[in-house]
């Protein structure tokens, strides 16, 4: 977490509140890969190392333009590679080789039950509001309350 506060506020000039609370969850995702084999430094450096990777792959998406609102991506996704990878930092046993298969098994799995997920939700509910109800705002047609009244387009 500081080191992700720390790099946010390099990064923007100012401590990121959301980039500290992803920068506290990237450390845990990166040495839960591993947490037996490496001492309490290793551990730290790993985690460190997660929270500086998350700030910098949120930022990345938003360059590329991935919709990912909450950080989920880069917390587990790019934390997530970065912590299988660093179990050879920690475990002598660990090869390279098998960490990439784990990493390349993770996504395909990932990928496929979330494809065929949305898939089905797609067919038997549909997964976009329409057009009118986007421009009037969710918040409104789902739940009835508005959620960012200082917004109003009146």
């Amino acid at each position: 977490m500081i080191a992700a506060l720390i790099l946010a506020r390099l990064m923007f000039g100012k401590a990121d509140l959301t980039m500290a609370l992803n920068g506290a969850l990237a450390g845990l995702v990166s040495i839960t890969a591993e947490p037996l084999t490496g001492s309490n430094m290793a551990s730290l450096f790993i985690g460190a190392i997660g929270g500086v990777l998350v700030v910098l792959s949120i930022v990345a998406l938003d360059k590329l333009k991935i919709d990912d609102p909450v950080g989920a991506i880069s917390v587990h996704g790019t934390c997530g590679i970065w912590g299988l990878l660093a179990v050879t930092i920690t475990n002598a046993d660990a090869t390279i080789g098998v960490q990439l298969i784990g990493i390349v098994t993770i996504f395909a799995w990932t990928f496929g039950v979330s494809l065929l997920a949305w898939l089905a939700l797609k067919a038997i509910m549909g997964i976009r509001i329409s057009a009118e109800e986007e421009y009037e705002g969710a918040d409104i047609t789902e739940t009835g309350i508005e959620a960012y009244p200082e917004f109003s387009k009146s």
